[in-house]
């Protein structure tokens, strides 16, 4: 299972593995991942599982897709990174993948 690494405001990073074929949301729920609230629970109806994608994985994690965008301009300091984790699946090449979790979401 893909390990997946989430960086809190504060710095603090927990690591998780992620079933394949779920979604960077539905793995942070399931571990209990302080600053993923998901209140739509994935349906890409709201910004809070919003993420800052690591750099190094952003090309491997894909751009956001019109509805995804759309939904990022109510998440808090959008930047080029951000994601919401609800649109980013779970791969095998995704194994170590590192995002942040904004000071608040949106």
């Amino acid at each position: 299972m893909p390990k997946i690494t989430f960086i809190d405001a504060q710095g603090e990073s927990r690591t998780v593995e992620g079933e394949t074929g779920s979604t960077v949301m539905e793995v942070a729920v399931r571990n209990a991942i302080p600053g993923i609230e998901a209140e739509c629970g994935g349906a890409c109806a709201c910004a809070t599982c919003h993420v800052y994608v690591d750099d190094a994985w952003a090309a491997k994690t894909g751009h956001p897709e019109s509805m995804e965008e759309d939904m990022l301009d109510f998440a808090f300091d959008v930047r080029p990174t951000s994601r919401l984790s609800c649109q980013i699946r779970v791969k095998d090449d995704l194994d170590g993948l590192i995002v942040r979790t904004p000071a608040r979401q949106g």
